[in-house]
């Protein structure tokens, strides 16, 4: 077999790394190399020339996953123009739906990593700026007025893995639709306050 271009090898590579992206929020990083390599129809020695270890290529599918502007959402998040709540409703129907329960490895990086990075403790410390910053922003997305949407973040994040822990169960969509209803009624998460 010949020698590949530097631009197949830089291509090869880019593929593997959105590969790794996809079934590291999946099955969680502990997929093994050679799955990984199968997966992106390349040889198991053809990971050591692009990358120099697990953890190296770990890190860069998370950074690519906080990249991927289509990540929880079938089509890519629709943002109205100038409408942050109209955006912000978007962004909690999609990301609280079953397609995204169902789909993991397209999903969220908040969510997809978060397991394995609090498991991982030195993986955490290497992607952690990434990680954070993926974080801030999310919960940017979500913010209205005084609230920083770090509690909307919380809740969507932890209603998604209570509804894929559950799934198959009718619990998972009540989860789901608890949480969406929750963000919603008040524009904050927050119950309005009862008039007498």
């Amino acid at each position: 077999m010949g020698r590949v271009s530097k631009a197949q090898a830089q291509e090869n590579r880019q593929y593997v790394v959105a590969t790794a992206s996809r079934l590291f929020r999946e099955k969680g990083t502990t997929v093994s190399i050679a799955d990984l390599m199968k997966a992106s129809g390349l040889t198991h020695g053809a990971f050591y020339k692009q990358f120099t270890s697990k953890e190296d290529l770990v890190d860069k599918a998370i950074a690519h996953a906080f990249e991927d502007p289509a990540a929880h959402s079938p089509a890519g998040l629709e943002k109205p123009a100038g409408d942050h709540e109209a955006s912000r409703r978007t962004l909690i129907e999609q990301y609280l739906s079953v397609w995204h329960r169902d789909h993991a490895g397209d999903g969220c990086p908040v969510s997809g990593f978060a397991a394995d990075l609090g498991r991982e403790p030195d993986q955490a410390a290497r992607s952690q700026d990434v990680y954070i910053n993926g974080v801030r922003n999310r919960a940017a997305r979500l913010a209205t007025g005084h609230d920083d949407g770090m509690a909307q973040l919380c809740t969507m994040v932890g209603a998604l893995a209570l509804a894929r822990a559950t799934r198959g169960n009718p619990i998972s969509e009540e989860l789901l639709q608890a949480a969406r209803t929750a963000l919603t009624k008040s524009g904050t998460g927050q119950t309005e306050p009862q008039q007498d």
